[in-house]
């Protein structure tokens, strides 16, 4: 029998661009918090993609969750990554009391009904491989409708090295840096991590790299788009938008 020969890019990229990306879900107003199911379910409801964010555990396997600690939306005093995700699975997010779920659990429950980013958040120093391996664990079987984006460039160049079926972003912000460190560090990755689309910080656009990747027919997204003018902004130099309610004329 012939050995199966991996995919070398992902059958299709129209998914990043075909709907706006609800960003953690469709949040906020009405109770619905951010990174949960009843979020994620609203999205889908009103027509959106799914926009999440994923951490590693103390047991390597990834969880849905935003931040690296749990007290602003757990009310606990502990890192994500001091806890296993069956420890995780014990905590309630504040407002809905959902747990914290693992990525493959929501992977399952979305089934393939909306289109999905995963940010993947840094480990740090260390982490990267087992964060990076957990999510491609989790999202086998979803890699059509799934892609992976990090600021992190180290996770996107080990997507693109061991992973390269699946759809890979850079997340991209001028906050932070002085613009000659931003614009090498930037364009090293790039060659390095090839990613197959950049998601921009809204407050970086217009930006001459994000013309450059819509000019060579690369989707270029941006976040988190919260206002008429943002929206505006979007509209003229990304092709679809990660958003936050309230949402105005999304395309």
């Amino acid at each position: 029998m012939a050995r199966e020969v991996q995919r070398s890019e992902p059958k299709d990229l129209a998914f990043l661009t075909a709907r706006p990306f609800a960003h953690r879900g469709l949040h906020g107003a009405g109770g619905f918090v951010e990174n949960s199911f009843a979020a994620f379910d609203r999205a889908i409801d009103e027509g959106f993609g799914i926009e999440l964010d994923v951490r590693l555990t103390a047991d390597k396997s990834a969880v849905v969750f935003h931040d690296a600690d749990l007290r602003r939306l757990v009310g606990l005093d502990r890192h994500v990554h001091e806890l296993t995700v069956g420890e995780l699975g014990n905590c309630h997010l504040n407002g809905c009391g959902e747990p914290i779920r693992a990525l493959r659990e929501a992977i399952i429950h979305l089934g393939g009904r909306a289109p999905l980013l995963i940010e993947a958040k840094s480990p740090g120093r260390h982490g990267v491989e087992s964060l990076c391996r957990a999510i491609r664990r989790a999202i086998e079987g979803a890699n059509a409708w799934a892609a992976v984006m990090s600021f992190d460039p180290r996770i996107v160049a080990w997507f693109r090295e061991h992973s390269p079926q699946t759809a890979r972003g850079l997340v991209i912000t001028d906050e932070g840096e002085s613009a000659l460190k931003r614009y090498i560090k930037t364009h090293y990755w790039i060659r390095k991590a090839r990613p197959h689309f950049l998601a921009f910080d809204i407050r970086s656009l217009p930006s001459p790299l994000a013309q450059q990747f819509r000019a060579a027919s690369c989707p270029v997204l941006t976040w988190t788009v919260r206002t008429e003018a943002e929206h505006a902004t979007a509209a003229a130099h990304a092709d679809q938008t990660i958003f936050e309610l309230p949402q105005v004329n999304a395309r």
